[in-house]
């Protein structure tokens, strides 16, 4: 039986949906789709220095070298074949008629845009102001201003806000899949830096364009960097995530200032330390409170130069838990960005106030936890409530076993919640708790690096406000 034409239609927009929404494109998908076929010849020329590489296109998507050896990624093919290195897969291989393979990557998305229906942009997990299809032009535009040498700037809120996303976490990947399918990576990182921080999405090669790293000896790219579709997505805080770290420059002086001025800047600005600079990539140290007094101390006529120390110095996207033993010994560290630039200055005391957001959401959410099991054990039966949160398994053996989802299961059944008596409406309130629980899961599942907007933070203290109120 010939199969509708809807059903076929609906088949083929989920399809294109999820090629545009979170997955990284394959030389499969172009083989899939037909914009390959099995046994076609792909060329990367380095044409400054007169060498070609051959690949062939396997039936499962692999490209074969000539070596024999077959490989998923472009990028690792190319370097591959060069015997070392790192390059745009991408934009290396080329078909006979010279189209690269990133093109084709552009006509499969282009082709899937086409067959995205009203209905499932109505249904995209973004805003609603930001369908998959506009997604797919804004990137799609990005990429072009990218390659004109004018790239788009962006704050990393806004950028979020592309995925329909507040807080950076689970949806990263996403954003990270959908930016290396339209050949862009963002500068700085956007998971690295405060929501505050304008990136800009630049084209997704390494330090230098391919043609440039090409002409160099092949003795400076033998050690190969893993393609970004090869690499692990990071997780955790960075250093760069913190206010500080990033900000609008440090204030700081040279290593010819007087202890007068290093002095006068540190009581305007509230410093406990300030950087020495000859510039601003050439960190000469630091000064601070202690360093001048000790200096002063040994020698009343001691001359600046004698109070200015040692500074630790990272990277913006170093992890913050292999900082913390830096900053126990220093109580400070200088901060450079993705130009190498002295950016910002972290001190032990910005890791604590960290830190500190981050217990107290945890103790918003424990008091939430425990509120609503109190209230919940002291007004219904054990055997009513696995009844209604898990009646087919034994994964409930008390209260103490209960989500927020069996909460939330709980409460909104019309006959607990007439059992529970209070003058509330049931819809509202279990709307409110389901919210909260996504919130909560977030947070106790480390799904992000960021603080939870004060929205979310004032929705869990209102709700344990209420079940204060009504659970006493």
């Amino acid at each position: 039986m010939t199969e509708p034409h809807d059903s076929r239609d609906r088949e083929a927009s989920s399809r294109a949906s999820y090629l545009l929404d979170g997955r990284r494109v394959r030389v499969s998908d172009l083989l899939r789709h037909g914009l390959l076929k099995e046994g076609e010849t792909l060329a990367f020329m380095r044409r400054r220095l007169g060498d070609t590489y051959k690949a062939t296109v396997t039936g499962k998507g692999w490209l074969r070298l000539e070596n024999g050896e077959e490989v998923r990624s472009p990028s690792r093919a190319a370097a591959i074949a060069v015997g070392g290195g790192s390059f745009d897969g991408w934009h290396a291989w080329t078909l006979d008629d010279g189209r690269t393979l990133d093109q084709l990557r552009q006509e499969l998305l282009d082709s899937s845009v086409s067959q995205i229906t009203d209905r499932d942009d109505e249904d995209s997990s973004a805003e609603p102001s930001v369908s998959a299809t506009e997604r797919h032009i804004l990137l799609r535009r990005a990429a072009q201003q990218a390659e004109s040498g004018e790239p788009v700037s962006v704050s990393v809120q806004d950028l979020l806000g592309w995925w329909g996303a507040s807080g950076r976490g689970t949806v990263n990947e996403r954003i990270e899949a959908d930016l290396a399918n339209h050949g862009l990576t963002t500068s700085p990182n956007f998971d690295k830096v405060p929501l505050a921080t304008t990136v800009q999405l630049v084209r997704e090669t390494l330090e230098k364009d391919l043609e440039e790293a090409l002409d160099e000896p092949l003795a400076l790219h033998l050690k190969t960097v893993p393609p970004a579709d090869e690499v692990a997505p990071e997780t955790g805080l960075t250093i760069g995530t913190l206010p500080s770290a990033l900000g609008h420059g440090v204030v700081s002086v040279k290593p010819t200032a007087t202890f007068e001025e290093a002095i006068t800047l540190m009581t305007l600005h509230d410093f406990s330390q300030l950087p020495v600079l000859t510039g601003p990539y050439n960190l000469r140290g630091a000064v601070s409170w202690k360093s001048i007094a000790r200096a002063r101390h040994a020698d009343p006529e001691a001359s600046f130069s004698q109070a200015v120390m040692d500074a630790r110095e990272v990277r913006y996207d170093h992890d913050l838990i292999d900082v913390l033993p830096i900053l126990a010994e220093s109580d400070f560290v200088l901060v450079r960005d993705q130009h190498n630039k002295i950016a910002g200055i972290v001190t032990a005391a910005d890791v604590a106030q960290a830190y500190g957001d981050l217990a107290s959401h945890f103790l918003l959410i424990g008091e939430m936890d425990r509120r609503l099991r109190q209230i919940i054990a002291g007004t219904f039966t054990f055997e009513e409530v696995s009844a209604l949160c898990d009646p087919n398994t034994e994964r409930l053996a008390s209260f103490g076993d209960m989500t927020v989802g069996d909460y939330q299961r709980v409460l909104e059944n019309p006959a607990c919640w007439e059992q529970l008596g209070w003058p509330l409406d049931r819809k509202v309130f279990a709307a409110w708790l389901g919210e909260v629980r996504k919130i909560r899961n977030n947070v106790m599942h480390f799904n992000s690096s960021d603080p939870l907007p004060k929205a979310d933070v004032d929705k869990i203290r209102n709700l344990n406000r209420l079940l204060r109120d009504y659970g006493e």
